[in-house]
This record gives C-alpha cells, structure tokens and sequence, in this order.
C-alpha cells in the first residue's frame, strides 16, 4: 500500500514537471520559430550549396517558404523581424570596423570616382524613368536610392570563391561598394526631409546640432575613449569579457544615436568607425563575426517572410520586365563608370556584371521609405521580388561572363576602349629583344622582375591595376598599363621578338585568353603560366603553354618536402620525388593510388631522431668543458654532430673529438631524441650557482 501510495506521487510529480516544461514551451512560441528557421535554412542551404547558389538566395527562399505567403510555419513574425534588426546592427558595425583609411587609400581612385559616379548616375537614371512614368518627385528620389545600391555580400562571397578579390575588376567593384556602404548612412538621414519637415523626430537645426555632436564624440572616442577601456580589459586577458566589451561599445553607441533621433544603423557604423582605428579593431572583428553571421540570417530570413507570394505571381510580368531593366540599366552605367576610370574592355565587362544586383542595404532603406510612406505596400511588394529576383540571377550572370565577353567583344568597339585609356598605357612599340613578358605585378610578377633585374636580364611588365602602373613608374620601374589579353598590348610590348612569357595573374578566364593570343602572335615564345587549381592545367597546355605552375600543389609539395625533412629521409629522395611529381604533371598526386616507388620507405627511416641547433652561452654549465666530461654519449645518449667556433677563424669542428672544449659563443648540432635533447638543453641555458 505505502509502495503503491510512492509511486502516485511520483508519477503525478513526473506529470507535474512535464506539464510545466508544456507551459514553458507554449509560452515562448519564438523558440519554436527559431527552431523551424534554423532546421529549414539547413536544408535548404545545403541543398543550394550542391547547386552553387549564393547563401542569401537560400535564406531568402528560407523566408518564403516559412512566411505567411508561403507555409505560415512562423508565428512570431514580429519577434524575427527584431531579431533582423539586431544583425542589421551588427552588420553595420562590422562593415564600420573592416573600413579603414589604409583600405581607402589603397582603393581611393575607385572609391571616390568610381563609386561617386556610379550611385550618381545610377540614382539619376533611375529618377528620370521613375518620374516619367507619373510617380511622384520625393518617390522618384527615394526609388533611385534603392536602386542605386548593390550586394556588398554576395559580390564579395562570388570574388572570394573565384579567388579574384586582387584582380582589377575585382578590386574595382570592391571600391565602388565601399562607397556604396558609405552612402547608405547619409541616404538613411535624408528620408525624413523627402517626407517633409513636419513628420521629423527633430527640428532640422537640432538634427545639424546633434550630427556634428556625433562627429565629435566619435572623434574623441575613436582617439582617447574606446581605446583606452579596450587596453584595460585586453590586458586582463578575458576572451569572454573582451566580447562583451565590444557588444556593449556596440550597443550602447546605438542606442545613443536613436536618442537624439538618428538611425541605429548609423549608431552601429559609427561604432564601428571608432574601434576601426585602434589596435584591438582585429580582435573585435573576430569576435563580433559569428554573433553578425547568425543574426544577419534572421534578417535575410526576414525580408523573404514579408514577399507575398500571391501578389509576386500576380505581377510576375511586371517584376520579370523590370528586373531586365535593373539589370540592364546597372550593367551598363557600372561598364560606362569602369570605363571612366580607364579600365580595359574585359574589366569593364567583368564590372558591370557583378554589379547588376539591388544591394541588402536597399532592404533596409525600403523598410524605412516604408515607415515614412514613401513606399505602398505593393510597390514595396514589387520592389522585394525584384531585389531577390535580381539576387539569385547575379552568380549565374557571372558564371555566363566568358561567353557574354566573347560575344561583346566581335562588337566594332575602337581599340582605345578595348585596350583601356589610361593614360600610361602603352603608346608605342617598345624597344627591345630576346626579353621577358611578365603579365601581372602581383607577388609572384614583383619577385620575378627582381630577379631579372638582378640577372641582367631585358623584362617589360604588363599590368591592369592603374595605381600599381603609376606607383612603379615613378621608381622607373618598366612597367606598362594594358590588358594583355588584347594582341594589340602584347604586340607593343614586342612579343615577336621575346623569349618568355609569364603569366602570373589570378583571373583564369584572362589567362586562358592570354595564352592563346600569345601562342597566336608567336608560336615559339616559351610560356610559364601560373594557376590556382591543377583542373585548369590540361585546358592551358592544350592552348600552347609550355609550363603550368598549380599553386594549390606547389604549396602542398613545399609542406611534404619540409616534413619528410623533418623524418630526416635522405634530400636526394625528396628531390627526385618531387622532380617525378613535376614531370608526370602531377599526376601522381591525382591519382592517390600510384605506387611512389621512388621514395623511401618511412619503416627504414628513423622517425625518432631529431637535429637541434643551441649557441652556448656565458656561464653556462656547458662552458669551458669538454665533450667528454659532460658525457653527451654516456649520459645523455646524444651525438655532438658539428661545433661552429665562435673564433676568428670561423672554424667548423665536425665530429668533434672528446677532448674538444665548448667557448660561450659556440654553435653546436645535437642529434638524438627529442625526450633526450629536450634534457640536454637546460646544459647550454643554466646559470652557475
């Protein structure tokens, strides 16, 4: 009976307990939301992973298919939509922390020409049609605002996959969105004036007062505040406290921004300009990453729950029309913008089409227009298809880029724009023979012209970055401005009469283009070329390259070579196992399975042994005794290989004999185990008591 009456009350206990984890649960319906969002952008994320489609496209999908126009699996649209908010804020804040004068003046001809004109002539464009087809004067602005803007995310994430975030168009895009980033603050601030006076937070002249007070405070904070509370807790040494530092410096620099009635986004920028400059900018970035990525999502996320999937059918027409006119219109004055700046006819190209895209900023900006009724909801309806539409269509336009450059290129286009109108492009026919043609002056174009400089050999360098053209030409470098994928470039730079030619640039597609030019003008020029993946290898000897260098297998056969040293399996070995790898072109590292038969068999070679290299110091317990009486044989079963005397002579003592006597200054090379050199290590470190 006690039994039975033990258990009821265990049981109704258990119930209790499960009835109170119900209730939790049904009082928090955002955990459920979160728990849905995440598990579908898995899926679908994953799904457009395979199919090589940017993230975003996948959380706006996400958003449809979790929305209120899609399943309705959300409830709390309301609390996602402040969770958005919070990883617009923390986007901004990072974009103001990764934004720094170094970066500015690397990129500044870009950033201010390149990326003025490009949102001026793209938001007047935009304004002229937009009001010639009846929409209202303040309307008309605030859609060329919108329009103006694109995708810093996905254009970065599409240049960092393609690894051509250094080449020129991708340097030139980057540019043109800095500015881009920048303006979006100033156009957030100038929403309310398109509205009116009246329907401002604050008096225009409280709104002048409080800007400049706010360029103030992030003058003083960005050079005596911020860093100094940085330094206090850095030192403390807290990885948990440090983050919560920044979030705090975050936050709070926010919230005082929408107190005096600017925007938080600004507040969030602003934030981030200030730790930008100070030494902890790094540490902060690092921190503030994965909170940013997480609740960037929920905004993407966001903004695919408020399309309405009904109303983007019934205007398909509408949105696939003007999507084309987007896309177009971009296009094109992003091409003219890239021109302007002197760029060739590729790069012009290769501009234009990853810029093409409405940006995410835009969404935020429309949200805004929105609160101010600049915006109907079903023009916002339209404006949203028209922004994912564009979104999606931006890797596949990219992915298309090599036929729509051939294309474009049989078009009667005047070589002066073909070949860029730089001013210090090459103009003439140069003048020498048997030389060197290195294409690009990046790193690998840098060391080899120093080599050639050195080894006296004649060498002219071709180089697409005009900034790099017109630094090197002012050490006398001979350096040329020009696209070398055009015979005409290569033609003045006397490709008839060279012996070699390098191509060392990081965009495949004008590699390939190279390549063939070359071996066109002149079919016994040796050409060593430089590529990232070995997949293009095949492709780029069967254009007439007669050496192709894969960095991903030169890289690997550098760390192979090191640690097989390291095994101390004999040099010569390495070097023939290398040497067989570079004349099987690579091959063997393709095709895991090919027996190695060259190299020696790790059972044979002592894998136990290792060779260090101490200098012995004064007052040591080594100094002035020799081999034998500190017994490195005996007693600590250790070989003295060499002793490099610290003398006037120079003298090398190899196999040094017992009575040879160790002088502070000497080097000595220990050979043994690592636990056995470990111990007599402390000999050369100890001081005498």
């Amino acid at each position: 009976m006690i039994i039975k009456i033990v258990k009821n009350k265990v049981f109704n206990y258990i119930l209790s307990i499960i009835d109170f984890q119900v209730n939790v649960t049904m009082e928090i319906p955002l955990l459920k939301d979160i728990v849905i969002i995440f598990v579908l952008s898995v899926v679908v994320l994953y799904l457009f992973e395979r199919i090589k489609v940017p993230t975003i496209v996948g959380l706006f999908l996400t958003g449809i298919l979790a929305g209120p126009g899609g399943l309705g699996l959300i409830d709390a649209v309301n609390e996602v939509q402040f969770l958005a908010e919070i990883g617009v804020i923390f986007l901004l804040f990072t974009i103001g922390i990764e934004f720094s004068w170094e970066t500015f003046s690397q990129l500044k001809r870009s950033v201010l020409i390149g990326g003025s004109l490009q949102v001026v002539l793209t938001f007047l464009a935009v304004f002229i049609l937009a009001y010639s087809v009846g929409i209202s004067i303040r309307e008309s602005i605030f859609i060329g605002f919108l329009i103006s803007l694109s995708s810093t995310a996905i254009v970065l994430k599409l240049l960092q996959d393609k690894d051509e975030i250094d080449s020129p168009y991708g340097r030139t895009a980057f540019g043109i969105l800095i500015f881009q980033d920048i303006t979006v603050i100033p156009m957030i601030l100038l929403v309310p004036l398109l509205v009116g006076a009246e329907n401002m937070n604050v008096p225009f002249i409280n709104l002048i007062i409080e800007i400049i007070g706010t360029v103030l405070f992030v003058i003083a904070g960005a050079k005596w505040i911020i860093p100094w509370v940085l330094y206090h807790i850095a030192r403390l040494q807290n990885r948990e406290l440090f983050i919560l530092a920044v979030i705090a410096i975050c936050m709070s620099i926010t919230w005082l921004t929408t107190i005096i009635g600017l925007s938080p986004a600004l507040g969030a920028f602003l934030a981030g300009l200030i730790i930008s400059n100070s030494e902890y900018s790094h540490q902060a970035l690092g921190s503030i990453l994965p909170f940013r990525d997480v609740f960037i999502s929920f905004f993407f996320v966001s903004i695919g729950m408020l399309l309405n999937v009904n109303l983007f059918l019934q205007d398909i027409v509408l949105i696939i029309f003007l999507v084309m006119v987007v896309i177009f219109l971009k296009f094109l004055i992003s091409s003219v913008v890239t021109a302007i700046l002197g760029f060739s006819f590729r790069v012009i190209i290769l501009v234009g089409l990853i810029l093409v895209q409405i940006g995410e900023f835009s969404f935020i900006l429309a949200v805004t227009g929105v609160q101010y009724n600049l915006l109907s909801q079903s023009f916002y309806q339209i404006f949203l298809g028209i922004a994912i539409m564009t979104m999606t269509l931006t890797p596949f336009i990219m992915n298309s880029s090599p036929y729509i450059i051939n294309y474009l290129s049989r078009l009667p286009v005047p070589d002066r724009i073909k070949t860029g109108t730089y001013p210090m492009r090459i103009s003439k026919k140069i003048d020498i023979e048997d030389h060197v043609i290195i294409v690009g002056y990046g790193v690998n174009g840098k060391n080899l012209a120093k080599a050639a400089k050195t080894a006296d050999i004649p060498y002219v360098i071709i180089e697409t970055n005009p900034e790099i053209v017109r630094k090197e030409k002012e050490e006398h470098e001979s350096i040329y401005y020009g696209d070398a994928t055009h015979g005409t470039v290569l033609k003045h730079a006397n490709i008839e009469n060279a012996r070699v030619m390098v191509v060392a640039i990081s965009d495949p597609f004008a590699t390939r283009r190279i390549v063939h030019t070359a071996r066109r003008l002149n079919n016994g020029i040796y050409i060593t070329v430089r590529t990232r993946y070995i997949q293009d290898m095949e492709e780029l000897y069967n254009l007439g390259a007669d050496d192709v260098i894969p960095e991903e297998f030169e890289t690997s056969v550098e760390i192979f070579s090191r640690v097989l040293a390291k095994y101390l399996i004999p040099t010569e070995e390495i070097n023939q196992f290398i040497s067989e790898i570079r004349m099987d072109n690579y091959e063997m590292f393709r095709v895991i399975s090919k027996d190695f038969e060259s190299l020696c068999d790790l059972k044979r070679c002592p894998s136990n042994v290792e060779m260090s290299i101490f200098e012995v110091k004064k007052d040591s317990l080594i100094e002035g005794k020799s081999v034998a009486k500190i017994g490195f044989k005996s007693k600590y079963e250790v070989t003295v290989l060499v002793i490099f005397k610290d003398s006037e002579k120079n003298e090398i003592l190899p196999n040094p004999e017992e009575n040879t006597v160790f002088n502070a200054g000497d080097t000595v090379v220990l050979l043994g185990s690592p636990d056995k050199i470990s111990r007599v290590s402390s000999l050369f470190y100890r001081k005498n008591k």
